[in-house]
């Protein structure tokens, strides 16, 4: 297992060609948190920045700061100092956090082998601000070029965002889709994670959100996928008309070529073999979010990943995560006999991500890439990379 501390776009670039099997990853959705990578220029260095004015409380009725939100705002506050960040997620506009996600996947592209799977967890979120603008100018929208670079933004960013009406569903999976589609990326499944315990919502005007998407994503039409190793449990019924065969009951088409085919099909030996081995693995999975009480607050579940991993990665094959977070990606790929190459801004994160690793499987050794692992027979030592 091999973990890179920095931005993504720089770490990519130091993998070698044509070596990744497989991408796992939930990258930061669009301006929902601030994961706690930035640093502040000038100001007050003794302030406790913050760009985000609060959210208020209604039992203290009073605002309350919440510096982990994310905000337009790119100046603490409270001093004023400017903040530096490279988080992804924290674009002005949704534009934006879709070019950058294809920028990641141009970046990471030379580094897929032919056959490599990609499975990209992207979440939505709502418009939260006003359509239009009146500062700007009736004409055409666009700012003046007399104003300064730091308003020409603003302006442009708001620009951007008329299309979105406040409170739409900003559709950004879908988007996020369309525009790696027209990148030359092959969109090949629309996978629903349906979470049966979702986040609660203070809501009366639309359903409580309890899903989101993963695209399983290629770069050629042929490509690694073992259906056999994540197929689910076929139907009762199923399994006694495939063992037991269906009798002639075929129904007003029995005498058409398709059931004629079924018939011969139900009861034969293969249909027996068939049924045993199961169905194929059907679009929308079902699985609950699990709590994680370190500082990381958006962990992938376990459940989640390893499908993707045994379908799309072959045995001792390496999983790439240029969003790595508290490393679930890592600890599952280990557990199925893959590689990992972990990414991560935040080296707080890093650290979570190799203390799991630890207590899940033995103490990893940065200096050579190692386990010492507990074995049956004493200590053992696993190379990992």
């Amino acid at each position: 297992m091999r973990f890179l501390q920095g931005n993504c776009i720089d770490k990519i670039k130091e993998l070698d060609d044509n070596s990744i099997d497989c991408v796992v990853s939930s990258p930061p959705y669009f301006g929902l948190r601030d994961y706690g990578t930035a640093t502040y220029e000038g100001g007050n260095p003794d302030c406790q920045h913050t760009i985000n004015d609060g959210t208020y409380d209604p039992k203290k009725g009073t605002m309350v700061e919440r510096p982990d939100r994310a905000s337009d705002k790119k100046n603490c506050v409270k001093c004023g100092a400017k903040r530096i960040d490279e988080q992804f997620g924290l674009e002005t506009t949704y534009q934006e956090y879709i070019a950058n996600t294809v920028k990641v996947f141009e970046t990471f592209k030379p580094k897929l082998k032919d056959t490599a799977t990609i499975w990209w967890n992207v979440g939505d979120s709502y418009n939260n601000k006003p359509a239009g603008n009146k500062d700007l100018k009736k004409s055409s929208g666009l700012p003046n070029k007399k104003e300064n670079l730091h308003k020409r933004k603003d302006n442009i960013s708001k620009v951007l965002l008329k299309s979105l009406k406040e409170k739409d569903l900003m559709m950004i999976p879908n988007r996020v889709a369309i525009a790696l589609q027209d990148a030359g990326w092959y969109i090949r499944s629309e996978i629903i994670w349906h979470k049966p315990n979702p986040m609660p919502e203070s809501v009366r005007d639309r359903p409580t959100q309890c899903h989101e998407k993963i695209w399983l994503i290629t770069k050629n039409k042929k490509y690694y996928y073992d259906a056999d190793a994540v197929r689910e449990p076929c139907q009762d019924e199923t399994i006694r008309r495939m063992t037991l065969g269906n009798k002639g009951k075929v129904g007003k088409n029995k005498n058409s070529t398709g059931w004629k085919q079924l018939n011969h099909y139900w009861g034969s030996e293969q249909s027996v073999i068939d049924a045993n081995k199961g169905r194929n693995r059907r679009n929308v999975w079902t699985i609950t979010t699990k709590p994680f009480k370190s500082a990381h607050f958006a962990t992938f579940p376990k459940d989640l990943i390893e499908p993707c991993i045994k379908a799309g990665c072959p045995e001792h094959g390496i999983v790439l995560d240029p969003f790595a977070g508290a490393g679930t990606t890592g600890i599952v790929a280990q557990s199925l006999n893959r590689q990992a190459i972990l990414i991560e801004l935040n080296p707080k994160y890093i650290e979570i991500a190799k203390n799991r690793i630890n207590k899940e499987f033995g103490m990893f050794n940065e200096n050579n890439n190692t386990i010492q692992a507990k074995t049956s027979t004493g200590i053992g030592t696993q190379r990992i990379r």
